[in-house]
């Protein structure tokens, strides 16, 4: 299935979340912080404010680091994607 996402909102695939320390310590499932870092897969097209078109900043393939609240989860053939505006992505990490 495809997705194509409307106006400013843009499609993540969130990264795994680390499942082991830098140290080697294994994390149980409860611990486990949500990656706030994912990559870009669909965008829409932009929107309009006040009269002035507002074109995408971010392209598809892009990782960002986006707001932690952020968003709406979905799941589409078994993935869990976020959907977010725009404005909720942060950075750009390059």
């Amino acid at each position: 299935m495809k997705i194509r996402p409307i106006f400013d909102r843009v499609v993540l695939l969130p990264k795994e979340a680390e499942s082991e320390t830098k140290s080697g310590i294994i994390l149980p499932t409860v611990a486990q912080n949500q990656s706030q870092e994912a990559e870009v897969v669909a965008i829409g097209d932009g929107t309009t404010f006040e009269g002035k078109d507002v074109g995408m900043k971010i392209k598809v393939g892009d990782r960002v680091v986006f707001s932690k609240y952020a968003g709406s989860e979905i799941v589409i053939d078994e993935k869990k994607f976020i959907i977010v505006r725009q404005a909720d992505i942060l950075a750009v990490l390059d």
